[in-house]
């Protein structure tokens, strides 16, 4: 076996002789070829190791994806943190190269740890320095991935208004080039017919027999390839009886034009209406991240809710979405953005627990109120129940019911750090077989905490 001293390893440096020993009297040797796993994420911690020779990296699964948090080499301690905090394996181990380890098992080092309080007191030293930088590590993936989720479901919500003014930008162009062809077959003080007023809603089968109706019209009076002119008429509005009525009867080169007009009318209304989603997103986007303005504000709750469920539209397609905001609520001063993602972390838990549980017509109730000087909002799902012995828990760093690589459990995490640490809120849970509610309550003017 590879000769090595412990002491140059940073857990075990603070440790005595007579503990080194002891280490070292039970080491074995393994070996790892490159991409053999040392250990999978969920795996009981039986053993921690040291890496002799080559690369090993450490991966965390976040919802579904793979994140590295480090990359180790020789003289590295792997696999400790399981052993410290008596839990399964955090993250997995896999070889980048070739590798060689010692391997110190669970019952050495427990002894160890049992028996002397030096050796307990700089482990678990290092372990708490450990421990957060892991936990720093995961809560940036966490902010990458809620971004992710954001930027997809932005990009779903975009390519629609996006694509109608594409479309609608390149029709524009041959359409005009047609329509003044169109002019010049007409007199020039002829008229081109508008609606007098706006076609009112009708549905498919409606449009369908007025369309009918028309082309039998227009065939009848002579005119040919109605069938390529009736649809943009009815669309604008149009009745057979605005074209062929009295003065108003149109010839076919007239009818031309007006057909044409009518179709640069409905492209131009869809641009219109495309960029308008597009700007409605923007905006939202922008009122949601509190865009170019200072951390702390005077922010409108509800506002800051409806940005979030229009950001989140494309997750919440197919659950209904009740609202009840209380007049009442005022403004309140708070860390906008941060709250925010509040609001984006309870209903996609929300939207996730009805989707996931295969319903049709689930809910999703958001309420607001203002009581006793605070701000109470309410986000309450009627999917399945969360257990109730694990209720108590859902809040913690790390912790998920979720199977490893479906999630960080940093989400209502994040979350409750950010109501009860940052603006000295409070935030619950309640969950029965009727409905899964979460409760926050912020006080109107906290203390609040940056950072």
């Amino acid at each position: 076996m590879s000769d090595i001293d412990l002491s140059t390893v940073d857990l075990f440096a603070n440790l005595s002789e007579e503990d080194l020993a002891r280490l070292t009297g039970s080491l074995s040797e393994q070996k790892l070829d490159p991409g053999e796993f040392l250990f999978h994420e969920g795996d009981v911690g039986d053993a921690a190791y040291v890496l002799t020779d080559g690369d090993v990296e450490i991966i965390k699964d976040t919802g579904g994806s793979g994140t590295r948090l480090a990359i180790l080499g020789p003289g590295a301690l792997v696999g400790e943190m399981a052993l410290l905090a008596g839990e399964p394996r955090n993250a997995s181990c896999r070889a980048i190269t070739l590798v060689m380890l010692v391997v110190i098992p669970k019952a050495t080092f427990d002894e160890v740890i049992e028996t002397s309080p030096t050796a307990l007191h700089s482990l678990f030293s290092v372990f708490l320095t450990r421990w957060r930088e892991q936990e720093s590590r995961l809560r940036q993936s966490e902010r990458m991935a809620q971004l992710g989720v954001l930027t997809a479901g932005l990009a779903h919500e975009m390519n629609n208004p996006a694509a109608a003014i594409v479309r609608g930008a390149d029709q524009l162009r041959q359409h005009l080039a047609d329509y003044g062809s169109a002019m010049q077959q007409i007199p020039s003080d002829a008229v081109v017919p508008s609606p007098e007023t706006n076609m009112p809603v009708m549905s498919s089968l409606e449009r369908a027999d007025l369309e009918e109706r028309m082309e039998e019209a227009l065939e009848s009076a002579g005119f040919d390839k109605v069938w390529e002119l009736v649809p943009p008429l009815v669309s604008a509005g149009f009745t057979q009886s605005d074209l062929l009525s009295g003065d108003q009867r149109v010839t076919p080169e007239l009818l031309q034009a007006t057909a044409t007009r009518a179709e640069l009318t409905a492209l131009l209304r869809e641009v219109s209406e495309g960029a308008t989603r597009l700007s409605e997103l923007v905006g939202a986007l922008k009122s949601y991240s509190f865009l170019d303005q200072a951390p702390v504000q005077d922010v409108d709750v509800a506002q800051g809710i409806e940005d979030t469920l229009l950001i989140l539209r494309s997750k919440i397609q197919g659950i209904d979405v009740v609202r009840h905001y209380a007049d009442t609520v005022p403004r309140i001063t708070a860390l906008g953005s941060q709250l925010n993602q509040v609001w984006t972390n309870l209903i996609d838990n929300a939207a996730d627990a009805i989707v996931s549980a295969g319903m049709t017509g689930g809910v999703i109730t958001i309420s607001t109120d203002f009581l006793d000087g605070c701000v109470v909002v309410t986000v309450e799902n009627d999917g399945p129940a969360i257990p109730q012995e694990i209720q108590d828990r859902i809040f913690e760093a790390f912790f998920t019911t979720k199977p490893p690589g479906s999630g960080t459990g940093l989400g209502l995490d994040t979350a409750y750090n950010i109501v009860v640490v940052q603006h000295g809120g409070s935030l619950e849970v309640h969950s029965d077989e009727t409905a899964t509610r979460f409760t926050v309550v912020l006080p109107t003017s906290p203390e609040v905490a940056i950072g």
